[in-house]
């Protein structure tokens, strides 16, 4: 019986010794798995200027992060740029950090590198005890060119007169090639084109002044190049004064009967009057809406100047209303909003035919919002003209126009009163006045005088 007891017992005893055999052979495999860690630079650079900040993106799912290290190799000489221990053990799991972002910052000034090439080497280790505990390895080099040394920007074009509300053309050169360049007014950057001269170097730019700008209104061209290396150079300007008149509209109830149930608006509960309620939020919130749509429209541009001489206006028609207008909305003598009329509007004959103001492409057909049918078109290098509550178009997107092409017919659509053509020039972002553009004198003194001086 003694016998059989001590058996049953060295059975349990190996089975047991098994396990824990069979569990460390287990553990130990894991331990020893072979996966290396991932890693990630991003923006994936090649040019590194001034200051260029890089994301490094690093990973190891299995045995966790142990050590991330970068440096580079210029001239002979090795730079540690980052190294990042990460705490733990090999016993009871690693860190525990399996991801990391890193932020990294390159300022050859400061380190003392100058321009040329150089190796950036990365090297991230994980806590495998592969190696006799050494871990997995991932590890690569990256060639880059180092450039400190901003573009050099030569303003061609001499004279630049502007006013609110008005256009300007610059013409410049650039010592090298730029991923971000043009005039920038009051912050906002209007962007240069190439295309138009022969010389890929030499750039237009038309940039605009908003109607609220006054006479110190900030200007000046800047290129960021590829290394990000920002260089900026003020230029001649004179800015003109200009005053836009203010304009009282009285809102009929038949108005607002006729044209507000065509909006999809929903309006507070705890709002008094609905109609007036409902009225402002599309004045306000549509209108704003309706102008991003025109902003991503005009994001792209041909490099063509597709135009010629100056720009076509309704013909038979009259002025009802003059760009920037203050107006002031008002019901029942009260005074409900405000905005300013970003457009001349022009009446003549019930759903007369409107002529393409000059020569583009369709850049957008359809309807928007406050505007009703609208079609815009891109006469090229960032400038726009638009044409708003047309009772029909005749044109689809993407369709080439000759200047005087029937577009579509005028009408009352979007939120309208009464039949006529809201007519609008845009300049990348910005609605100038049209009267500018059907002035012929002012197209030669100030853009294709110009463009013809430096064609060559």
């Amino acid at each position: 019986m003694k016998k059989k007891d001590n058996k049953k017992g060295l059975r349990i005893i190996l089975a047991i010794t098994s396990l824990v055999f069979i569990f460390i052979v287990i553990f130990v495999v894991i331990r020893l798995e072979g996966e290396k860690p991932v890693f990630e630079f991003q923006p994936n650079n090649v040019i590194f200027g001034t200051q260029t900040q890089v994301t490094l993106l690093v990973g190891d799912k299995k045995s966790g992060l142990k050590k991330v290290w970068v440096a580079l190799k210029t001239e002979g000489k090795e730079i540690p740029l980052l190294e990042k221990d990460y705490e733990g053990s090999f016993i009871n799991g690693g860190s525990g950090v399996h991801d990391d972002v890193l932020t990294l910052t390159f300022e050859p000034g400061k380190i003392g590198i100058n321009d040329g090439t150089a190796v950036i080497r990365i090297a991230v280790t994980d806590y495998s005890w592969k190696g006799f505990l050494k871990g997995n390895v991932a590890y690569a080099e990256k060639g880059i060119v180092v450039d400190t040394k901003k573009p050099v920007i030569n303003v061609l074009s001499k004279n630049h007169y502007i006013s609110p509300g008005g256009t300007a053309l610059a013409i410049y050169t650039l010592s090298e090639k730029c991923s971000k360049h043009g005039v920038v007014v009051d912050g906002e950057l209007f962007p240069g084109h190439s295309g138009y001269f022969k010389d890929k170097n030499k750039y237009i730019s038309f940039f605009a002044l908003g109607h609220a700008k006054g006479k110190n209104t900030p200007i000046h061209l800047k290129a960021v190049d590829v290394a990000g290396n920002d260089a900026k150079i003020g230029f001649n300007y004179y800015v003109k004064r200009k005053r836009f008149k203010k304009d009282v509209i009285n809102l009929p109830l038949s108005f607002l009967n006729r044209k507000l149930p065509s909006f999809d608006v929903e309006v507070p509960e705890s709002s008094g009057d609905k109609k007036i309620a409902k009225f402002v939020l599309i004045n306000n919130k549509l209108r704003k809406e309706n102008y991003l749509t025109f902003v991503s429209v005009t994001k792209t541009t041909d490099k063509i100047l597709h135009w010629k001489g100056r720009f076509e206006r309704l013909p038979k028609s009259a002025r009802r209303a003059s760009f920037a207008d203050h107006r002031e909305y008002r019901y029942k003598g009260k005074k409900i909003d405000e905005q300013f009329h970003m457009g001349i509007d022009l009446a003549s004959n019930s759903n007369s035919p409107i002529p393409a103001g000059n020569s583009g492409r369709i850049a957008l057909a359809g309807d928007v919002g406050i505007y009703g049918r609208t079609v815009v078109i891109d006469h090229g290098f960032g400038l726009f003209s638009m044409y708003a509550h047309m009772s029909s178009v005749m044109v689809k997107q993407g369709d080439i126009v000759k200047k005087g092409d029937v577009i579509g017919k005028t009408g009352s659509t979007g939120l309208a009163g009464g039949d006529h053509l809201h007519y609008s020039m845009i300049v990348h972002d910005t609605f100038v006045n049209p009267v500018e553009w059907w002035d012929a004198k002012w197209i030669k003194n100030n853009v294709t005088s110009k463009l013809n001086a430096y064609k060559e």
